[in-house]
């Protein structure tokens, strides 16, 4: 969807992964254009995190962006040429990303680029292709240092900045009957552009709604014991844990807590929780129920296109509705969003698409979307639990498939 470099480290190798994925063509239909653009491919480039910390979620990223240039390529390609990605692995380093764009850009000489995973790497690879006016589509990197930047190339994949994450869980929690609601609340942060804000605004949310704060702790990327940390949070007994969160740092949360045998009435985790295969594997099946997070894709959607999104995921990677990422949803809607602008203008170039995307509403996966000047979406997030095992919509009622379950059972539970 998400400026803090030093969270990771820097001088990373120049070697990189690069994989250039071709995908079957299928005939055309023409645009009006001579036959050596129609036969032309259509070059995305994109640097994915495939090592390093974001790997989990980054892997996703490309499971999207292919599923949906498979299914634009069994249609004929867009404007009658067939899509092909270029993806080269960033190792989720700030600095890798940016020699990633340079060289598709400048050396490869892409038609178009995709962006990464993590506001992180966002931040400086949009300036990269802000650089070279390239349009920056891009699924996962939505904190408020992404926008800071007021960008008018790129446009962030999601129903809004990432900071309205946590809005749905503080929307929900002080929706409850007074006697319900947390009286205490306890914030572990990682240090990041994505996580910190999103539990920051919780937090300024639940202080001004008198719930009060019993233990905070921003802590580096380059944590690997969080058994300090959770043995503060026990003996602090908070009623509600709030974790701004990346993906290993939340599976080593929890299995700190469950180490502790504290469990709180209330938990979200702004990421890590919110994959549906990743997060039981790594914690425990047992250990998920009650774990909120948010999430803007579900199975059953109505949204445009996702009856199909999801059988072709299905077919193509296997597993269930219920195991799909939802980030691969984000990123097969970010290709959609070119889709949709190639059949609106007839055209497939940057300036075509910065201009375009800045107006209107666009369908997708995620439902219809739209940006203001700089990128920012206009929607909201909803809240997502493990409840049996799946992770569910439980809010607001108008997504919600099940009730919102609390307090939340103990570990195992």
């Amino acid at each position: 969807m998400v400026s803090q470099s030093n969270r990771l480290r820097l001088g990373v190798t120049a070697a990189f992964v690069v994989g250039l994925i071709s995908l079957a063509a299928c005939s055309g239909t023409s645009n009006g254009s001579g036959s050596s653009a129609k036969s032309k491919p259509l070059v995305i480039g994109a640097s994915i995190s495939l090592t390093g910390d974001f790997a989990d979620p980054g892997k996703a990223v490309k499971a999207g962006y292919l599923l949906w240039a498979k299914q634009v390529n069994a249609k004929g390609g867009i404007l009658g040429r067939q899509v092909k990605f270029k993806i080269v692995d960033d190792t989720s380093s700030p600095s890798q990303v940016v020699t990633n764009y340079q060289n598709l850009i400048n050396q490869d000489h892409v038609d178009l680029v995709f962006g990464p995973f993590s506001s992180l790497l966002t931040v400086p690879a949009s300036q990269v292709a802000k650089r070279f006016g390239y349009s920056f589509i891009e699924p996962a990197g939505g904190g408020p240092a992404v926008f800071d930047a007021k960008l008018d190339n790129l446009f962030f994949i999601q129903p809004a900045p990432v900071i309205k994450q946590g809005e749905v869980f503080a929307d929900w929690i002080l929706s409850l009957p007074a006697a319900a609601r947390p009286k205490t609340a306890a914030y572990a942060e990682l240090d990041d552009p994505f996580a910190a804000p999103i539990a920051e605004a919780i937090r300024a949310r639940f202080e001004a709604a008198g719930i009060k704060t019993v233990y905070k702790q921003v802590y580096p990327a380059e944590t690997q014991d969080f058994s300090p940390i959770a043995a503060k949070i026990a003996a602090a007994k908070p009623d509600v844990l709030v974790s701004g969160t990346q993906s290993e740092d939340a599976y080593a949360q929890v299995k700190s807590l469950v180490q502790l045998k504290f469990s709180p009435k209330f938990m979200y985790m702004s990421n890590g929780a919110n994959s549906p295969v990743e997060f039981p594997s790594k914690v425990g099946a047992s250990n998920t129920t009650g774990i909120t997070s948010s999430g803007d894709w579900f199975p059953g959607s109505t949204a445009f296109g996702s009856a199909a999104f999801s059988a072709a995921y299905i077919k193509a990677y296997g597993g269930t509705a219920d195991t799909i990422d939802n980030t691969s949803a984000e990123s097969y809607a970010a290709g959609q969003v070119l889709e949709e602008v190639a059949k609106k203008t007839g055209k497939i170039d940057n300036a075509t698409i910065i201009k375009t995307l800045h107006s209107g509403t666009w369908p997708t996966v995620l439902g219809n979307l739209s940006w203001n000047a700089i990128g920012e979406p206009k929607g909201t997030f909803h809240l997502v639990q493990w409840q049996g095992g799946k992770l569910v919509p439980v809010y607001p009622a108008d997504v919600a498939k099940a009730k919102p379950l609390y307090p939340k059972p103990s570990w195992g539970g």
